[in-house]
């Protein structure tokens, strides 16, 4: 799943109207912005294979530290934990932590059964991956419905904002399609650097949160 936990992310707003676009999408894709890195570490590991599932052409098949339900619990904690002070904001500190559980919760609907309780655990997932339309169809649903509570939540701030909001709503639907309809990526390397990539994406949403609004002229007789 990736615009899904996105959509989520987008949702939370109404519930942390304080809290910053970046922290909300950092915290529900926490787990996949770690994954890349334990990957380089060689401390998770990844096999290309297009003939996986009808969706994606990767077999995760050794990964509990972050996408082990206990472990995304901890990673929720420990997330909720620099939240607070940081932000002196019980409410924000709360939504980061389940916006991380979320993620895991979520992967659940469309991984297959790779997913363990925890290190070592048994492992479930329901398999959705293996149609791509009702891949397709839940994640543009989430995306969607959380686009539009995320609108809902805040006020029209001008006119470079919400150029800067859509661009980055644009290019995460173009990253999806690339997902879903793209080359199967050469290496695993190649796999870990592109998820590295996505901390650009949190960078493009605090931009986004703080871009001066459109300026005004005021024309006098």
């Amino acid at each position: 799943m990736f615009i899904g936990h996105f959509g989520v992310a987008f949702a939370a707003k109404p519930l942390a109207p304080r809290t910053s676009l970046a922290v909300l999408l950092l915290s529900a894709q926490l787990i996949d912005l770690l994954w890349p890195m334990f990957l380089l570490l060689g401390l998770k590991h990844v096999r290309v294979d297009p003939g996986n599932t009808a969706v994606t052409l990767l077999e995760f098949y050794d990964y509990p530290i972050t996408h082990s339900l206990a472990g995304a619990l901890a990673w929720a904690f420990g997330l909720a934990s620099l939240v607070h002070p940081w932000t002196r904001d019980r409410t924000a500190a709360l939504v980061a932590g389940a916006l991380v559980a979320s993620h895991w919760f979520l992967d659940l609907t469309v991984h297959g059964p790779d997913l363990p309780l925890w290190p070592g655990g048994p492992k479930y997932g329901l398999g959705l991956w293996n149609s791509l339309a009702a891949t397709a169809t839940l994640e543009a649903v989430l995306f969607a419905a959380g686009i539009t509570l995320y609108f809902r939540a805040t006020s029209a701030r001008g006119t470079r904002r919400h150029l800067a909001l859509w661009s980055l709503i644009s290019f995460l639907l173009l990253i999806q399609m690339g997902n879903f309809f793209g080359p199967p990526p050469p290496n695993v390397s190649a796999i870990a650097w592109v998820g590295m990539a996505q901390w650009l994406l949190i960078a493009w949403a605090a931009w986004a949160d703080r871009a001066p609004p459109a300026r005004k002229y005021v024309v006098s007789n």
